[in-house]
């Protein structure tokens, strides 16, 4: 049975071999001038070097160009995904057709990443991406184990799923939080709030803070809590799943160092001792629970949520 690649979001370029010391297989890296929310920024040069320091280790790094591109930066995409295909990435992450239409012509053996957050929730749909080129599909992050298995058995592409961390609940393409300010007669200039982890939405009849930050894409609003399935990974990988992806935005590099640590250690014991797996998985989820922020809870987001049709 191949083993299920362990795949992290790196911060800088100073993190990626300390995480590939770690464990981790693959990084997501790239500038959200083409990718959407990413745990750091990264120039061509960073980007080159990431893959660089990556591929000495036989890790694998893929280019983030999953934003939804608007007219005016159409013509953009082909100078950046030659850049990728000439840093010798291993994928390009992609949502918007433009990418995929553009990468076809421009280089036809990349490999294609399809991950739109949201619609990656039936096999068919996935298979539906890997006719028109794409090798894997990231799954959406609100479905539930059946149907993640499910369309395992399904899929004739690899198949991604986020694992740990935060996820999106809302994206607007406008200002919201610069709109905001500027009606109450404030000025407030939104310059790297990517990295900001002091604003938030309070939601007082549900007792919930949202982490919320604005960039070049708009305006994101986070989850109130991490994912966290480090103790619920076997079904998972007895079905076969292909990647399971931590999320590392709007923490720090120790803490995704720590836990992408902690995931190797399930993924890698199940493999040679399921049974092994099992009376561990329990100590790992409190080692997790230690190094957690404390405004950042610990769920299972969807995974056991029932489906309702």
């Amino acid at each position: 049975m191949k083993k299920t690649e362990l795949l992290v979001t790196p911060l800088t370029v100073d993190d990626i071999l300390p995480l590939a010391e770690a464990g981790a297989d693959a990084f997501v890296v790239g500038e959200q001038r083409y990718g959407l929310r990413l745990a750091g920024e990264f120039n061509r040069e960073d980007v080159q070097r990431a893959i660089d320091l990556a591929h000495n280790k036989g890790k694998k790094v893929y280019v983030a160009m999953n934003a939804i591109f608007h007219n005016e930066k159409i013509d953009e995409l082909a100078g950046y995904i030659q850049f990728a295909a000439a840093a010798k990435a291993d994928a390009i992450i992609f949502g918007d057709p433009a990418v995929l239409m553009t990468a076809k012509e421009v280089a036809p053996e990349m490999k294609l990443h399809w991950s739109t957050e949201t619609t990656g929730t039936n096999w068919y749909t996935c298979n539906y991406w890997g006719r028109k080129g794409a090798k894997r599909a990231v799954l959406a992050r609100e479905i539930n184990m059946d149907a993640i298995v499910e369309i395992k058995e399904n899929a004739e592409v690899e198949i991604e799923v986020q694992v740990h961390g935060m996820s999106c609940m809302f994206q607007s393409k406008r200002s919201l939080l610069g709109n905001y300010y500027e009606y109450q007669g404030k000025v407030m200039e939104i310059e790297n709030r990517k990295m900001e982890k002091n604003m938030f939405l309070h939601d007082k009849e549900r007792e919930n803070k949202y982490p919320i930050f604005e960039d070049e894409n708009g305006t994101h609003i986070m989850s109130p809590n991490d994912i966290c399935i480090i103790d619920e990974l076997q079904e998972m990988l007895e079905a076969g799943v292909d990647s399971f992806k931590i999320d590392g935005i709007l923490k720090s590099p120790e803490y995704i160092l720590a836990v992408t640590r902690i995931y190797r250690e399930a993924i890698d014991l199940f493999f040679e001792d399921p049974e092994a797996y099992d009376d561990k998985k329990d100590e790992l989820l409190a080692e997790i629970e230690k190094i957690q922020p404390e405004n950042r809870s610990l769920d299972t987001g969807f995974f056991f949520k029932e489906t309702v049709y």
